[in-house]
């Protein structure tokens, strides 16, 4: 295996992350790190502290009261409110309708009133919140995008003002996790993430939820919703609580390749500004002045400017490093482009990522014996990032994959060893085991018992199978995008992106097209290509399945970016197209 040498690991970190003081008017390219001009001998250097060097670090002091075990009962109690709050509705109508219904209808998602009390098996008790309340303090709709597709759905709880907060907290998002087996994944993560300094983390709690139906639809007893995992909001409340500036930027991530978006990101003042349009990107969490998100994004896709300019004007590479290196050995692969937030302090031009929405790490095991096909291909290691702007530019440079590394190996051999896991994994699962195999969660459960036993068991083993998925990225070639085949004539032309190779080689490709995505009997095949394109005699009407696979030197290969999506899973490397009648081509789009 061809390594590049990586004598800058240490050196770099510094470097990158500094001033620059001493390096005025020094042009670097692409490629290599700003130098610092040397002391004069027998001088004292002495440094001058700004809010460039300052340095993301939660407040450990929120966690020093929570138990990971444990679990808190709460009863909610929801009736129908009134049209002018928007609680005019019933409980059945709250819980029918996913995400995208009201989405597709352009009108703001059903709530309820509600009186939302903690307490135990019992029931509420003296002294927690909500005791003794008989009006609503609180207002509740469903959460979540995908996942409010499915039957038991996540409850976002906001409480009124004036009517306190639990924990500190006014909105409480109680996430089901109905898809993940273990129902222990994102909290395991957040856990984890509290004794890494270089990280951000958020509280969590397992809640044990009754609800009450006063509204038309229910019967006025509590039902049993089974078990949730309450996890912090980041907002403002988020940042005032964990030492940061509530009044900086913060958006979460919605969708977001920091790729320019000059249709939708504009200035709040913008005549043409869309706040529907921008929050399908980002959503606004913090301070609506956009000036300094689009001062970075011009930077970002500027591309005359060395991206160690950008990287040090509006970034921490540690930062950005530490938060990579955690999902890569996490498998967390649904982190590329969404599920996380973006918090930059008012009087600061850089950007911090914060962590959020973990349910789909550490779940290689669990596919593997569901038989679904994800987190392959270029989802493993480092690749799996390479569709993003930002990324790619700073990952092509050697320093910033050193550093990189340096992140993975201080999290493998300090923060995520096996033994720790395991044991963190066998105290879940004794708490919440038999509640997912209780009613009315064990309705929804996708593993059996003995799955559940097998795979939890298994959790920790993955660091070092992610660890060896990202070590085997930095050898393949990065993934590409396939184009839409264009006619012209009697001639159909089919190209797809060039390929990059960390260490320089050449990359040859193999073009199959088929219109069976399983390609056992392609209709044309060629390998060994040089150049990014294929011509062929035009097809007749139908549909059609593209597969690329660049291959290096080393022999080792990748996909293209593009998958076909069936019942089980991704198949990853193939474009779907389809032939009308006219002759033109569509792509199908995921």
């Amino acid at each position: 295996m061809r390594r590049t040498s990586k004598l800058l690991k240490l050196t770099a970190l510094c470097l990158i992350l500094s001033l620059a003081a001493g390096c005025a008017g020094t042009q670097t390219g692409e490629g290599e790190l700003p130098q610092q001009a040397a002391d004069e001998p027998g001088t004292v250097r002495q440094e001058e502290e700004s809010i460039a060097d300052w340095k993301l670090r939660d407040n450990s002091a929120v966690y020093e009261l929570d138990d990971p075990y444990s679990v808190v009962t709460m009863y909610l109690t929801v009736r129908k409110g009134n049209a002018a709050e928007g609680t005019d509705h019933t409980w059945e109508e709250v819980n029918t309708h996913s995400a995208y219904y009201y989405d597709e209808l352009g009108i703001d998602r059903y709530q309820v009133a509600a009186i939302l009390q903690v307490g135990d098996e019992s029931g509420p008790l003296p002294g927690e919140f909500g005791y003794g309340e008989n009006v609503p303090n609180a207002v509740v709709q469903i959460r979540g995008q995908t996942s409010s597709r499915n039957a038991q759905k996540s409850f976002k709880i906001s409480i009124k003002d004036g009517k306190g907060t639990w924990r500190e907290q006014k909105t409480i998002a109680l996430n089901k996790h109905m898809t993940d087996g273990l129902r222990f994944r994102n909290k395991l993560c957040y856990d984890l993430m509290q004794e890494i300094p270089q990280m951000m983390s958020a509280r969590t709690q397992f809640v044990h939820l009754y609800v009450k139906d006063e509204t038309a639809s229910g019967n006025g007893e509590f039902v049993d919703y089974g078990l949730f995992t309450q996890v912090e909001q980041i907002n403002k409340t988020y940042l005032r609580s964990h030492g940061l500036d509530r009044n900086g930027q913060l958006y979460k991530i919605n969708f977001f390749e920091y790729q320019r978006y000059e249709d939708v990101i504009r200035l709040s003042t913008d005549p043409e500004y869309d706040i529907t349009a921008f929050e399908e990107q980002l959503e606004i969490k913090g301070d609506d002045d956009h000036t300094k998100l689009i001062a970075m994004l011009d930077a970002v896709n500027d591309y005359t400017v060395p991206i160690e300019e950008v990287v040090e004007e509006y970034f921490d590479a540690e930062n950005l490093c530490y938060w990579m290196a955690f999902h890569i050995l996490a498998g967390n692969t649904d982190t590329e482009a969404r599920n996380y937030y973006l918090y930059s302090p008012l009087n600061s031009e850089k950007f911090y990522v914060i962590s959020w929405d973990n349910d789909v790490a550490f779940k290689r095991e669990e596919y593997r014996l569901s038989g679904r096909i994800e987190g392959g291909a270029w989802q493993r290691g480092l690749s799996n990032y390479w569709g993003n702007i930002l990324y790619q530019r700073m990952f092509k440079v050697q320093a910033y994959r050193d550093i990189l590394d340096e992140a993975i190996n201080d999290l493998r051999e300090n923060y995520l060893t096996e033994e720790k896991i395991a044991g963190m994994a066998e105290a879940y699962a004794e708490v919440v085991k038999p509640y997912v195999y209780s009613m009315p969660d064990i309705v929804y459960a996708p593993l059996t018992e003995e799955e559940y036993d097998q795979i939890a068991e298994g959790v920790a083993c993955e660091v070092e199978e992610n660890y060896g998925y990202y070590l085997e990225s930095l050898e393949k070639p990065m993934p590409f995008y396939i184009g839409t085949p264009t006619v012209s004539g009697d001639d159909m032309t089919f190209v797809w992106d060039v390929s990059y190779d960390f260490d320089g080689e050449a990359v040859a490709y193999t073009f199959e097209l088929d219109d069976d995505y399983l390609f056992e009997d392609p209709i044309y095949k060629e390998e060994g290509l040089r150049y990014p394109s294929v011509i062929l005699d035009t097809l007749p009407a139908g549909q059609y399945f593209i597969r690329v696979t660049a291959q290096n030197e080393s022999g080792y290969s990748q996909t293209a970016f593009d998958y076909y999506v069936t019942d089980i899973g991704k198949h990853y490397g193939v474009k779907c197209f389809y032939v009308l009648e006219d002759g033109t081509v569509e792509e199908d789009v995921y």
